[in-house]
């Protein structure tokens, strides 16, 4: 007698004894149900996950733009903002630059509103069809996007630099935001500042061109007049946006900060805090510069 069959006498035994089998079976054993269907799911599901969830509607609320932001004052401004940068990045334009799809987002001194003009860029940038994002935290000293977004900080930008067996596929960040991937400061190094301005660092940004070549790259970059880091940054990127905070920053602040950043090929100034009475939003005038 084979197995299935001795099976099937021992259940008719079982049920002329008037035991219930089925309300004793496992749901996994059920009859026409195969067991364990649900450990074998395609691992695919769970790698195609974001791996950082952005609460959207906590950055909307704190002046944020989201991929659901209302606000068409200020979806029109960034609008204006990006599109000579993504001109530019996505070799539009008549003298492409090497590293062109490098921008770093700076300013003269700290507290004149460049990390959060980066990280509204970037979404902005992020809502275009054909535009892929990647938001470097490159002010590693300070960094302030972790709390912003409200990530728990990971590996980053700093332990690529510094361990050897972290390579940028680990260290990336996937979000729910379609298009846009982030790259924290990472772990603090007491020689951050030296390791910015390294060879190390200067190979990394020629890979992070080369080998996302279909993204535009934003880095949220150290005040240029408060370090050094930034002034060296700027001699590998393809365009700088200087932002420059209105009744604040002095004409001899801006005049030394456009001086440390001359090396650029392409550098954009953005006015910030404007009053409302003028502009009619928390940006004001956009200007180009070379």
């Amino acid at each position: 007698m084979s197995l299935i069959e001795e099976a099937a006498r021992r259940l008719r035994q079982l049920e002329q004894a008037g035991i219930d089998v089925a309300s004793r079976l496992e749901p996994t054993m059920a009859p026409g149900r195969p067991q364990a269907r649900e450990a074998r799911k395609p691992p695919a599901q769970a790698a195609s996950a974001p791996r950082c969830t952005l609460d959207l509607a906590r950055l909307q609320a704190a002046g944020f733009i989201s991929p659901a932001l209302q606000n068409p004052t200020l979806l029109h401004e960034f609008r204006v903002v990006k599109r000579p940068l993504v001109r530019h990045a996505l070799g539009r334009t008549a003298a492409p630059a090497p590293n062109r799809n490098l921008i770093m987002v700076t300013s003269a001194l700290p507290g004149e509103g460049k990390t959060f003009v980066a990280l509204n860029l970037a979404m902005s940038l992020a809502m275009e069809v054909d535009c892929r994002v990647l938001l470097v935290d490159a002010d590693v000293i300070s960094p302030s996007l972790p709390g912003i977004l409200g990530v728990e900080p990971t590996k980053g930008l700093m332990d690529v630099l510094t361990q050897p067996d972290t390579g940028m596929d680990q260290a990336l960040l996937r979000t729910n935001v379609e298009h846009l991937t982030l790259l924290l400061a990472g772990t603090p190094h007491r020689g951050a500042s030296e390791l910015l301005a390294s060879d190390a660092m200067t190979g990394l940004l020629a890979e992070i061109s080369r080998r996302y070549s279909d993204r535009i790259v934003v880095f949220d970059s150290p005040p240029l007049l408060a370090t050094t880091e930034s002034r060296v940054l700027a001699t590998h990127m393809g365009q700088v946006v200087v932002v420059v905070e209105a009744g604040r920053t002095t004409h001899a602040a801006l005049e030394s900060a456009l001086s440390a950043v001359e090396s650029c090929p392409v550098v954009h100034t953005l006015l910030n805090k404007t009053p409302e009475s003028r502009v009619g939003s928390y940006y004001g005038a956009y200007a180009y510069g070379a």
